[in-house]
């Protein structure tokens, strides 16, 4: 974990203490501006570990502008500066991080935190670009107040979204060198609920967090693909290297989806679509009346039915959340629908929806069944991945 000399530093501390209480194995390199931000300390205590500010005579490595690029399985710079991201476009390394960053062959990620217009500056978004073309994970600045009192982009970005880009590098990491017959190949993946109002305060919509999409965008985009995340409301973070395309209606899914799969080589339908939505929507917040209410509702358009009519040659993955009968009631969507596989599972009564852990059945063509779990929501999506992989090279 590189730490440079923006003000947004004190937030790396937060980020190093979210990693340590998941497990990971935290070195932390302050750059000497960092440290003008931020006390040695903080992250000596956070980490659990010396922190790396010299080229030589580091108490804890004794070749320290080697050895900690040779420990990392994913090196993040966060916040990473002008200076910085400048520095390793041109190859430069005059201090103990930017000699690691030379030296590291594992996955990189940069977040970049300055002044709006700094962040928008011709020479720091060439070099931002040309970071990318090299592979390095850019997790783009958000928007809003920043520390010199202007409003704009240029404020590190949140944690989750650091946290999510982290947890794809390490996995694209652990992949690296195998064969994966999604690389390159174009997926399009739908995720979280919809939410279809009734007036401006109240809408039909059900307790999806989105967490099976995003888990399965970034394990898709992990093994290489091109990934597309067609999502309604959520509160989660997907990869920086996954186009995200934001809705919130079944309808505006739909229009997004149809955009994208025309080019697509697989569609997965994770996201929990609303099957009917109010036939009017009130423009003004309706008052509560002490008497019964009748909605009049209409069918929204059945997304997946409608990609396989529109693309009969790509594959097409579906999900059947049901509370009974969940395998036999699978099947029979699988038939109607002219899916090439679908996910099946049990919901209600707490299981399936949220985070934790769950149990699916893979179903591929007639006769091939796979149960996976209980296990986490990761763990299932490389698993449903497997199978989608085992499709695509099946069609080469």
């Amino acid at each position: 974990m590189g730490v440079t000399g923006s003000i947004a530093a004190y937030k790396a501390a937060d980020l190093v203490s979210a990693l340590v209480q998941r497990g990971a194995e935290v070195r932390v390199i302050m750059t000497k501006s960092a440290r003008e931000m931020v006390g040695v300390a903080t992250f000596r205590a956070l980490s659990g570990h010396e922190v790396g500010t010299e080229l030589f005579g580091n108490v804890e490595f004794d070749i320290a502008h080697v050895s900690m690029a040779q420990f990392a399985e994913a090196m993040v710079v966060a916040p990473a500066t002008a200076n910085v991201i400048g520095k390793m476009v041109a190859g430069i390394a005059d201090d103990l991080l930017t000699t690691n960053l030379l030296a590291v062959e594992c996955p990189v990620v940069v977040a970049p935190a300055m002044n709006k217009r700094m962040w928008a500056n011709a020479t720091v978004q060439a070099n931002v670009a040309t970071l990318k073309e090299r592979g390095v994970i850019v997790v783009a600045p958000g928007e809003g107040f920043l520390a010199c009192g202007e409003v704009g982009a240029g404020r590190l970005a949140d944690k989750e979204a650091l946290l999510a880009a982290i947890r794809f590098a390490l996995r694209h990491g652990e992949l690296a060198g195998r064969a994966n017959p999604l690389a390159g190949k174009k997926v399009v993946i739908t995720a979280g609920p919809t939410r279809e109002h009734l007036d401006p305060v109240r809408f039909l919509s059900n307790p999806s967090s989105g967490a099976m999409g995003y888990e399965l965008a970034m394990e898709a985009a992990a093994r290489g693909a091109v990934v597309t995340l067609v999502h309604g409301p959520s509160e989660l973070s997907a990869p920086a290297c996954v186009e995200e395309v934001a809705v919130t209606t079944a309808a505006e899914m739909a229009e997004a989806v149809f955009a994208k799969v025309a080019e697509a080589d697989v569609f997965i339908g994770a996201a929990a679509v609303a099957d009917y939505s109010p036939a009017e929507t009130q423009a003004e917040k309706a008052h509560k009346k002490n008497e019964p209410v009748e909605i009049a509702l209409e069918p929204t358009v059945d997304i997946i039915a409608e990609v396989r009519r529109r693309r009969p040659g790509m594959i097409v993955v579906g999900f059947a959340a049901e509370t009974q009968d969940v395998e036999f009631s699978a099947r029979g969507k699988m038939a109607r629908k002219g899916l090439d596989m679908i996910v099946a599972n049990k919901v209600g009564g707490g299981e399936g929806f949220g985070p934790g852990q769950t149990t699916v059945t893979i179903l591929v063509g007639r006769d091939r069944a796979m149960t996976v779990g209980p296990a986490y929501k990761d763990e299932v999506a490389s698993a449903i991945i497997d199978a989608v992989e085992g499709l695509v090279a099946g069609r080469e």
